[in-house]
């Protein structure tokens, strides 16, 4: 199930469920609006952004 997915991914991370939840919504999203890059890009994009708000982080990759 994809709760109990999200439950082990939260405890490995070291974050709440809902913030893992959250931050695979985030990557997903990402991921549809720049196909051209990839996972770990977008995760460096998403760090150094410094933000945890999808409007932050997409200003930081266009501004990449």
């Amino acid at each position: 199930m994809l709760h109990d997915d999200i439950r082990d991914a939260s405890k490995a991370m070291s974050r709440s469920v809902n913030a893992q939840a959250e931050y695979w919504i985030r990557l997903g999203m990402m991921s549809e609006l720049y196909p051209e890059l990839n996972h770990q890009q977008i995760k460096l994009l998403m760090l150094k952004s410094g933000s945890d708000r999808l409007l932050e982080v997409i200003n930081a990759i266009n501004n990449h």
